[in-house]
């Protein structure tokens, strides 16, 4: 499924280098604590899609077709707070599909989860994919999430994801374009995530990286 690495790659998608040194480590750039991705792992255990928040924020519906699945491996630590930033980190992934499935690139659910320029770049990509006639097939894997709370309102989270059984989808003829995996099937994210007024942990910002070695098999 050719999908995730959004259309604002200039400014969204990071380079191996800035990834992997993003893991846990400052934004030398900038004196705010602009970190991204997390570096503490979580456990091994799968789950259909992460795990709920301790509040209790009445949610939008991330309902996906039923041919259409994400499972999210090792998405939960044991710590309330690393798990709650977990949860939202991958609704925000999750909002994107729900978006591109109900082909609307200005769903709420999208903006829930996201916003600044994770949500800006996420909306031209939805948009793009939706006015190519496509939508989504088959199934995604999450696993490798690694996380760090920077304080009580920013927190980062890296992980990759296994797209090599998921696929493009005609939205008129429903064909399925089943194309071959490629170490382009896996792919790096980092991201940064601020808590909201509300109590949602949003994706501000989302770097990716398709191919990366730290994902590919």
């Amino acid at each position: 499924m050719k999908r995730r690495t959004l259309p604002a790659a200039a400014a969204l998608a990071a380079t191996a280098a800035l990834l992997l040194t993003a893991c846990g480590s400052e934004d030398d750039s900038s004196k705010t604590n602009d970190k991204t991705a997390g570096s503490d792992s979580g456990d091994t255990k799968a789950s259909a899609s992460p795990s709920s928040s301790s509040n209790d924020v009445d949610r939008p519906d991330l309902t996906l077709p039923s041919d259409v699945a994400e499972t999210f491996e090792g998405w939960k630590t044991g710590d309330a707070t690393k798990d709650a930033v977990l949860a939202d980190a991958g609704r925000a992934q999750t909002a994107v599909t729900y978006s591109v499935t109900k082909g609307d690139p200005e769903a709420s659910a999208l903006s829930f989860y996201q916003s600044g320029t994770a949500l800006a770049g996420s909306r031209d990509w939805v948009k793009t994919i939706v006015d190519s006639g496509s939508t989504f097939s088959g199934a995604v894997r999450y696993y490798a999430a690694k996380v760090s709370v920077f304080d009580k309102k920013s927190a980062g989270v890296s992980y990759c994801a296994d797209e090599s059984k998921a696929f493009n989808k005609n939205r008129k003829t429903q064909k399925v374009d089943k194309t071959p995996a490629t170490a382009d099937s896996y792919v790096l994210y980092s991201t940064r995530l601020e808590l909201s007024d509300s109590g949602v942990w949003q994706t501000t910002r989302l770097e990716s990286q398709r191919g990366n070695k730290e994902c590919t098999p």
